[in-house]
């Protein structure tokens, strides 16, 4: 990969593998426009270089994964100022290698997708996991949706979208959410031993298997990009979304009167 300069992104190399950092800690590694664009630009290089075996992608600090996307202000809609954050997940989910979420605290709502469409989950015990959108005037009907549910089954993803519970590592581990839980502080250190044994699979065979774990949803890209532009056009501007929104930054109950609406 030639050394790229970034705004919102930490790219470190290291014998094959590729740590890709959201560093944005003061605002809890909430990706914008700019993030997403960033990452699909380093998951394209980290792609078609041959060096690069494994991506691990994480937070800066230790308290945040990720806790999603700067909410628009939406007054219509417009393809060019759309965040392009499915591209990122489509790259992750196609890209014919390994990717390693490794998170290091918070992951929810877009964060929590990250991980979720990443090959393999390394999660620390402070680690906790939650998805939002409804709550906070938002949904993800594509990637967020269909890969939660083969991760941990449909009961237990409509739970997650529906409820917007917070989940403790322990408490994802067991549902199958997560592939292991360590402690925080031995968190990098097992996240390299996961990807150097990864680095010294067959790159051929490792391709392979992940294509044949996307074949089934490939179908995915299509409702993802259908889902995010009908967000953006339409749920964004009604008064449901701004009272979600409003109530969910007050911690109030949502006024009922302005919902549906």
């Amino acid at each position: 990969m030639t050394e790229r300069r970034y705004e919102d992104i930490l790219v470190e190399r290291d014998d094959g593998i590729v740590w890709l950092t959201i560093n944005r800690p003061e605002q809890a590694n909430q990706f914008r426009f700019e993030t997403a664009r960033e990452l699909a630009d380093a998951l394209r290089w980290f792609r078609d270089t041959a060096d690069d075996r494994v991506a691990v992608i994480t937070g800066a600090g230790d308290r945040f994964f990720c806790i999603g996307g700067e909410k628009p202000k939406v007054t219509g809609f417009d393809q060019s100022t759309v965040m392009p954050i499915v591209d990122v997940y489509e790259l992750i989910d196609a890209v014919p290698k390994p990717v390693i979420a490794m998170v290091n605290g918070y992951a929810v709502g877009g964060g929590h997708v990250l991980h979720v469409v990443s090959d393999l989950t390394i999660a620390s015990d402070r680690a906790v996991f939650r998805q939002v959108g409804p709550s906070m005037g938002s949904f993800d009907a594509g990637y967020g949706t269909w890969l939660l549910e083969d991760a941990i089954g449909r009961k237990r993803a409509k739970e997650m979208w529906y409820l917007n519970e917070k989940y403790d590592a322990a408490e994802a581990l067991a549902m199958g959410l997560v592939n292991e839980v360590v402690p925080h502080e031995r968190l990098r250190e097992r996240t390299r031993e996961v990807a150097v044994a990864l680095t010294r699979r067959g790159p051929q065979a490792l391709a392979g298997l992940k294509a044949a774990f996307s074949a089934r949803n490939t179908g995915v890209v299509g409702q993802a990009r259908i889902a995010h532009d009908q967000l953006l056009r339409h749920y964004l501007v009604t008064e449901e979304s701004a009272e979600m929104a409003r109530s969910f930054r007050a911690k109030e109950t949502p006024d009922p009167n302005r919902l549906n609406r």
